[in-house]
């Protein structure tokens, strides 16, 4: 899917794009011309990226020339990122031509009303508790096996977000078995960092926890909700479906820099 759902208002995917560029807003960021680079040495690579998010006045070959050099100064590949609100609508097109491949699939997946999810009975056992910026980020970071230096950026860009971020982690007694967050916009919510530990999948853990997620982000005003989920993620992608998630439209990444995956 490269173009809109129609099945959703634009103006409401535009919203949600908005607010996922702020909800991943690292310290490390400045403008250019109209494109927005990121330059966090965390592992998303929505924090570390140029959004190309306005048409600009330089030519585009001039702006790559002069983001190079802000990534190279940072110590980070470059990467850019391509959206349906991409700017100039062709920077796509120009990128792969210039030898730029593409990495990461991912749907933007909305759920336009969040009134009809409840919360479900918890696994045998298991506890969900509330974590904060720094004890989350390690939590997670230590599922998906993630360098200290990661862990270290993301639980700065989730101190420093301009959007509130509330984390959640589900226990068995010591041992985390899922975590995942969200972020809150006036009625709008995201979720995000949604992980399951390797030996507990395909238990219900996840769905569990983000029921009771979005449960709590409805009674703190939510009405509507999304996430970012690689394409190809079908096990994730089917536990959205069933919490009422729909593909709004799909993003991806180009870089020059063979390494990059």
């Amino acid at each position: 899917m490269t173009e809109f759902n129609p099945d959703f208002p634009v103006n409401l995917l535009s919203r949600v794009e908005d607010a996922g560029l702020n909800t991943s807003a690292p310290p490390q960021q400045r403008w250019l011309d109209g494109w927005l680079l990121r330059l966090s040495p965390g592992k998303a690579k929505r924090a570390r990226c140029i959004n190309a998010v306005a048409e600009g006045r330089l030519p585009i070959e001039q702006r790559l020339h002069h983001a190079r050099r802000a990534f190279v100064s940072a110590g980070l590949p470059m990467i850019v990122r391509i959206t349906p609100f991409t700017q100039p609508p062709h920077l796509d097109e120009h990128l792969a031509a210039q030898g730029f491949h593409t990495l990461d699939d991912t749907r933007v997946m909305v759920c336009p009303t969040l009134s009809d999810v409840r919360s479900t009975a918890l696994p045998d056992g298991c506890r969900i508790e509330s974590l904060g910026p720094v004890d989350f980020a390690e939590q997670v970071g230590g599922l998906r096996g993630s360098p200290p230096l990661q862990r270290l950026a993301h639980a700065e860009r989730l101190a420093n977000s301009p959007v509130q971020f509330h984390g959640f982690a589900m226990f068995r007694g010591e041992q985390v078995l899922a975590c995942g967050q969200y972020a809150i916009e006036d009625e709008l919510v995201g979720l995000y960092d949604v992980f399951t530990a390797e030996a507990a999948r395909g238990e219900g853990h996840a769905q569990a926890l983000c029921r009771a997620i979005l449960v709590h982000a409805l009674n703190r005003g939510a009405r509507t909700a999304y996430l970012q989920v690689e394409g190809d993620n079908a096990p994730a992608r089917a536990i959205y479906h069933r919490l009422g998630f729909a593909d709004g439209y799909a993003y991806h990444y180009r870089s020059d820099d063979p390494e990059v995956r």
